[in-house]
């Protein structure tokens, strides 16, 4: 990123909230990435904020001769355009498979203030400091699971059969959540979501009326210069209760041939994926099955990196890496076709990919999991969970594992 040379001091946490509901009024596109002070590999998500009104086309956003910003979202669905795949279950409600838009505001965010590149008018400085934050809005809806335990515990001995007769090695199967409302505050939903799991990736993004509101765990891609790095994770188990209970989980984590596997699977996918677009010789697995705690899970987490070839675009780099091996499986081309024909949902934003590009062609995209994905016009939200299936799983601690991802969304939207 470019440096950010102005600096306005207004304390972090009285300037979010009125950052994100000031500029959801004024602009119709924002997101705000937030690292929460995670130790993470390669470092979380720069605090960031950015909002502007002008949607990009795919050309412009894939165009290497139109630099400058870019912010959005790539959908799970958009593999349709990288592979001959199709996507036809039911959807909630209808959503892009490319949302980016061109940033009229660039903030860095500290803890004492943030920083713009430009001079802000003065106008705004005192609209800010003279906004009056709306009350809280309505939390809580209706949630409905999309399919039963029974039903899920039948897919996931379909998929095993799959496994069986070579089609996949490993799949990673997803259900949905969905919920209806008359009135729901997104920004509100995203502050409070970020207060029960701060997450290395947390973010939201408004695009018109529809919004995401993320906690994920996980990087998808990172570029700096000419090195990319990339950090499937694949392996979770539930923080203890007591320091005890936690080295224990860590270590029974950690030793866990099943999740080592799976794990191994991704890695070995990311690093083919990574050298389609990278110099010879280059890939190299920086930490396998590295183990990393979360507010309330621990995961297992590999970072591969790359030097990219010279030349390489922005589109050549997701078209040979997405979607994430870590939410599809291996083979990838194969096992997407197995979960399209097993899932009950149209993925959309779901399992796809948010963040941002600069002007130098740097970007960092997380993946989007652990996150709710609403529209306030047709009055509907989703979100969903998954897990790897293998041949060694158990239906049962799947679904389980699954209601632990689940758990600080429904939370959420239970109000509990």
């Amino acid at each position: 990123m470019n440096a950010f040379t102005h600096f306005y001091p207004f304390p972090k946490s009285e300037f979010i909230p009125i950052l994100l509901h000031w500029a959801s009024q004024k602009f119709n596109f924002l997101a705000y990435f937030e690292g929460n002070g995670h130790s993470y590999p390669q470092a979380p998500f720069q605090n960031l904020f950015f909002a502007g009104d002008r949607e990009l086309s795919e050309a412009e956003l894939f165009d290497k001769a139109i630099g400058g910003q870019k912010v959005g979202i790539l959908g799970y669905d958009f593999k349709n355009q990288v592979e001959a795949l199709k996507s036809e279950n039911p959807e909630f409600f209808q959503l892009p498979d490319l949302c980016f838009f061109e940033p009229e505001l660039s903030f860095a965010v500290t803890e004492d203030g943030f920083y713009s590149r430009e001079r802000l008018p003065e106008s705004w400085i005192n609209e800010l400091k003279a906004f009056i934050l709306p009350e809280a809005g309505n939390l809580s809806c209706i949630v409905t699971p999309q399919i039963s335990r029974e039903t899920y515990l039948d897919k996931i001995q379909i998929i095993q059969d799959e496994i069986r007769e070579g089609n996949t090695y490993e799949a990673n199967f997803c259900q949905a959540f969905s919920g209806e409302f008359k009135s729901w505050d997104p920004i509100t939903a995203y502050l409070t979501l970020n207060e029960l799991s701060k997450m290395p990736f947390s973010g939201l993004f408004k695009a018109r009326n529809q919004w995401l509101i993320s906690a994920s765990p996980e990087r998808f891609l990172k570029k700096e210069g000419s090195r990319l790095i990339a950090q499937p994770i694949k392996g979770t188990i539930h923080r203890g209760t007591n320091d005890r209970e936690d080295a224990a989980n860590r270590q029974a984590l950690l030793a866990s041939e099943k999740e080592r596997a799976e794990n191994l699977m991704i890695t070995d996918l990311t690093r083919n994926d990574l050298a389609r677009v990278s110099k010879t010789g280059s890939v190299r697995v920086e930490e396998l099955f590295g183990i990393y705690a979360f507010p309330r899970v621990f995961q297992m987490i590999s970072t591969v990196s790359s030097e990219i070839r010279p030349d390489t675009t922005f589109q050549d780099v997701i078209h040979a890496t997405f979607p994430m091996g870590s939410m599809t499986g291996a083979p990838k081309i194969n096992t997407m076709k197995i979960i399209e024909r097993d899932e009950s949902f149209r993925r959309g934003w779901f399992s796809g990919a948010f963040g941002w590009i600069d002007e130098d062609g740097d970007f960092d995209f997380s993946v989007v999991i652990r996150s709710i994905i609403a529209d306030l016009e047709v009055k509907k939200l989703y979100f969903g969970v998954g897990s790897a299936i293998t041949i060694d799983a158990s239906a049962m601690q799947e679904y389980e594992e699954c209601a632990l991802k689940a758990q600080a969304i429904l939370e959420l939207l239970r109000g509990n």
